[in-house]
C-alpha cells in the first residue's frame, strides 16, 4: 500500500517574500509531541518539531513560488504551484495526498481537500511546520539583504512597522506589487511625488 503525504504552503498573506509549501510522508508509528496546526505553536516548538520531521518521516520536500510568480499568477494559484512543486519533489510516489483547504491544485496523484486540515491531520501539520519553518528562515536571512523593513520581525506581513517601512523606504524586489496594500500605497507616493 502506498504511503500518505500531508501538504501545506505558507505565507500566502504577506506582502512581501515567496509562499513555501511543504509535503510530508510520515512513517506509520511516527508520534510527535504536540503536533498541531503551525500558527498555535511557538517559534521555538516549531524548530524543534521541524528538526524531528525531517529525521522521522519517510520523506518530505519543500516547493516555492517566488514574488514575480505570485504577482503574475495570483496567490492562490502560486500557491498551488508551490504545493505542486514540493509533492514533485518527494523522493517517493505518495498513492493518496491530504491538502490544507477547500481548494485543490492539479495532481496527477489522487488527492483530498481538508478544511482547517493543519489543525485535524498530523501529515498537513507536519508539511505546515516544515514550511513555516523553512520560509521563517529565509526571511531573515533576506531581512539582511534588504534592511530597514524589519522582515526579521514580522516575515513580511502587514504590520504597522512593515507598512511605516514601506511609507520611509518604498518597495524592495521582495514586495508584492500585485497586492492590493502594495498598489495603493504605490498610488498614493506617486500623487504625492506629483503635487510635490
Amino acid at each position: 500500500m502506498q504511503p500518505t503525504a500531508g501538504v501545506d504552503e505558507v505565507g500566502r498573506g504577506p506582502l512581501a517574500g515567496p509562499v513555501v509549501a511543504g509535503a510530508v510522508v510520515l512513517q506509520p508509528n511516527a508520534r510527535f509531541e504536540g503536533l498541531r496546526d503551525s500558527k498555535r505553536l511557538s517559534a521555538r516548538q516549531r524548530e524543534l518539531l521541524a528538526v524531528e520531521i525531517k529525521e522521522q518521516a519517510w520523506c518530505w520536500a519543500l516547493g516555492r513560488a517566488e514574488v514575480v510568480e505570485i504577482d503574475r499568477l495570483n496567490i492562490l494559484r502560486a500557491s498551488h504551484l508551490a504545493m505542486q512543486r514540493a509533492v514533485t519533489a518527494l523522493e517517493l510516489v505518495p498513492g493518496l495526498l491530504l491538502v490544507d483547504g477547500n481548494l485543490l491544485p492539479h495532481f496527477t496523484i489522487a488527492a483530498v481537500a481538508v478544511v482547517k486540515g493543519d489543525a485535524r491531520v498530523p501529515q498537513i501539520s507536519a508539511a505546515a511546520i516544515i514550511a513555516k519553518v523553512a520560509r521563517d528562515a529565509e526571511m531573515v536571512r533576506l531581512s539582511r539583504v534588504y534592511p530597514g523593513y524589519g522582515l526579521e520581525r514580522h516575515k513580511g506581513y502587514g504590520t504597522a512597522a512593515h507598512f511605516a517601512a514601506l511609507e520611509r523606504l518604498g518597495p524592495c524586489p521582495l514586495h508584492r506589487r500585485s497586492f492590493a496594500p502594495m498598489r495603493q500605497r504605490t498610488v498614493v507616493r506617486r500623487m504625492q511625488a506629483v503635487e510635490a
